[in-house]
């Protein structure tokens, strides 16, 4: 999807910036939303810093690629730390809509070279998903997962993770199944000689 993106317009640069991050971080629609340029922290340690749900902030890793990405595109908004980091053309929030379908419209583009997403619905929150899953596929424990995503329970963090079916069964693949034959049971003599004995 994010190779779909045309980054020769300025909104095809945010929306490749903000999708990057919101994949890989996993953050909520109004955390990504809500982040300002001085929520960026683009030095050693590299994170974004946000707010989250009940005013609890929290901070994500960034990763390299992201890093370079965001960097580029703070030189490209002129550095104004107050001002939002994925902004409207006015300079704006965007609204949960405008994200909703910038995202469409990349999903749709993606379509032609991965037919399969035709019979997905991509929301932001599927990425939300996503950075779940990627966690998950590394080894990553499902406690520090809920850590990442900013869940306060752990069963919150579960909804994610039980629907790729595809990780159960590479799971399922690496077991060692007990050896049985199918068929019904079959009593010996014995146990026949002493029923018939009643």
């Amino acid at each position: 999807m994010l190779g779909t993106v045309d980054k020769s317009t300025w909104v095809g640069r945010r929306n490749h910036a903000m999708l990057l991050v919101a994949a890989q971080t996993g953050l909520r629609l109004s955390e990504l939303t809500g982040l300002r340029q001085r929520d960026a922290v683009l030095s050693a340690g590299a994170h974004v810093r946000c707010e989250g749900k009940g005013r609890k902030e929290r901070c994500t890793p960034l990763a390299k690629p992201s890093v370079a990405v965001l960097k580029a595109w703070i030189k490209e908004l002129g550095a104004d730390e107050s001002g939002y980091l994925f902004p409207s053309r006015n300079g704006g929030r965007l609204s949960a809509d405008a994200v909703q379908h910038a995202l469409t419209k990349h999903v749709t583009a993606a379509q032609r070279a991965c037919p399969s997403l035709a019979k997905k619905r991509v929301t932001p929150h599927v990425l939300r998903h996503t950075a779940a899953m990627e966690l998950l596929q590394a080894g990553v424990d499902r406690a520090l997962i809920a850590i990442w995503l900013g869940h306060e329970v752990l069963e919150s963090t579960q909804v994610y993770l039980d629907a790729d079916l595809p990780l159960k069964e590479a799971i399922l693949a690496k077991m060692n199944p007990p050896q049985s034959k199918p068929g019904g049971y079959r009593p010996d003599d014995q146990l026949l000689s002493y029923l018939k004995a009643l």
